[in-house]
């Protein structure tokens, strides 16, 4: 049985303080928006990228700028090139030519991500293909209108028997990531608010307080 690989979703270095290091957090996950949004810039993306690793990140991924077969080649050399065997997935959209890139990187025994994963075929190439993870988006497809829950669940039967681990992305709720346990996902990347959300309970840091108020009333 695969460990369950949780992620942080984040290009963001103080968000990221906020949570590592962390023992059950596996990485952190980024892509050229979250870079943007953080003010990132590509050149400014391996420091980032060692930053989270010093803070505990087992792994980090990295998504290529490029569409083309070769160009992804190229960018996802040059940046797996600056991290130790195993630290860095390449993120690829799991187009035809991504898809290409990805199984010849895979066949180097470099971690690949297919993301932008849509449609439950895609999910099965990215297996047949060696891929670590494929990564749909549960929000986004619900804001399309489809049953996220449902077609995550077929690509995830689609990948039993395979080493392929879906990471779902566009996890917004507590009820969602529930969810998504439920139907046995092998990884899942949350923003850093939702990490506070699932780590802190309220009850559970009320109970806290009682507990330390009255371990203070019994003294040394």
């Amino acid at each position: 049985m695969q460990a369950f690989h949780l992620y942080l979703d984040s290009a963001d270095l103080a968000d990221l303080k906020t949570c590592l290091p962390h023992p059950a957090v596996h990485g952190i996950t980024t892509n050229p928006t979250l870079l943007r949004r953080a003010g990132v810039t590509r050149d400014k993306l391996p420091e980032l990228l060692h930053n989270a690793i010093k803070l505990g990140a087992k792994q980090v991924q990295a998504q290529v700028h490029a569409a083309d077969t070769d160009g992804i080649l190229a960018d996802a050399q040059a940046l797996v090139r600056q991290f130790n065997p195993g630290q860095l997935v390449i993120k690829i959209p799991a187009t035809r030519d991504g898809l290409r890139a990805g199984a010849e990187l895979s066949e180097a025994g470099t971690p690949v991500t297919y993301t932008a994963v849509y449609a439950p075929e895609q999910a099965h190439f990215a297996g047949q293909l060696g891929a670590a993870y494929a990564a749909p988006y549960l929000g986004r497809l619900e804001d399309s209108g489809v049953d996220g829950l449902a077609l995550i669940g077929q690509m995830q039967s689609l990948l039993a028997g395979t080493s392929t681990r879906l990471l779902v992305a566009s996890v917004r709720s507590r009820a969602a990531y529930l969810a998504l346990l439920g139907l046995g996902v092998g990884s899942i990347t949350i923003p850093p608010k939702l990490f506070t959300e699932l780590f802190d309970h309220p009850a559970t840091l009320d109970a806290e307080r009682g507990f330390l108020a009255d371990a203070a009333a019994l003294g040394d």
